[in-house]
C-alpha cells in the first residue's frame, strides 16, 4: 500500500490529530480492499479524498472520505444503489450515501468492509492486474519499445 502523499499530509495537518489518524486508518482500510485504487485529493471546506480505478473519482468513484473537524464519513457514490442490511447508511440524496465515524474502535466493525466490497463490485470491480515481467522480460520488452520508435521491426528498418 502505498504511504500517504505529502499533499495529504499536508492538509491533514490542520485537523485535531484524533481526526487524522482516523482518515488515515480508513484510507488504509479502503486501500486494503482496493490496491489498484487511485486516490483524488480535494480540499474545500472539508478535505475529501476520492477512491476510482481509472483516476475519474466524479465519474467511475466508488468511495470517498470526507475529514470533518470532528468526525470522518466514508461515503458511498452510488451508495442509496447499495443494499443496507445493517440499516447504517446515512443521507437522503438521489444516489451518494455515508457511515459516519468518530472513533477508530469503529472501523473493525465488519459490515464497514463489506460495503467497501459491495461498492468495488458496483463499478466492476477491479481491473485485472496484468502479471509481472521478469526483470529480463521487462528488458527485452523496453528494447523493443525503443526500436519501435526508430521505426525498426524484427530486426529490419521499416
Amino acid at each position: 500500500m502505498p504511504p500517504p502523499s505529502h499533499e495529504l499530509l499536508t492538509h491533514l495537518a490542520a485537523y485535531d490529530p484524533h481526526v487524522s489518524n482516523l482518515t488515515l486508518a480508513l484510507r488504509e482500510l479502503v486501500l486494503e480492499e482496493a490496491p489498484g485504487a487511485i486516490e483524488s485529493i480535494v480540499k474545500g471546506y472539508a478535505l475529501a479524498i476520492g477512491f476510482s480505478f481509472t483516476g475519474k473519482p466524479l465519474k467511475d468513484g466508488f468511495c470517498h472520505i470526507v475529514t470533518y473537524s470532528s468526525h470522518v464519513n466514508l461515503g458511498f457514490n452510488r451508495g442509496a444503489l447499495l443494499p443496507d442490511p445493517d440499516r447504517v447508511l446515512e443521507g437522503k440524496g438521489k444516489l451518494i450515501r455515508h457511515i459516519t465515524i468518530r472513533r477508530e474502535a469503529e472501523l473493525g466493525r465488519p459490515f464497514i468492509r463489506r460495503y467497501v466490497q459491495a461498492a468495488i463490485e458496483q463499478v466492476g470491480g477491479a481491473p485485472e492486474r496484468k502479471p509481472e515481467l521478469s526483470p529480463r522480460n521487462a528488458r527485452k520488452r523496453s528494447a523493443r519499445k525503443r526500436l519501435r520508435g526508430k521505426g525498426i521491426r524484427s530486426g529490419r528498418r521499416t
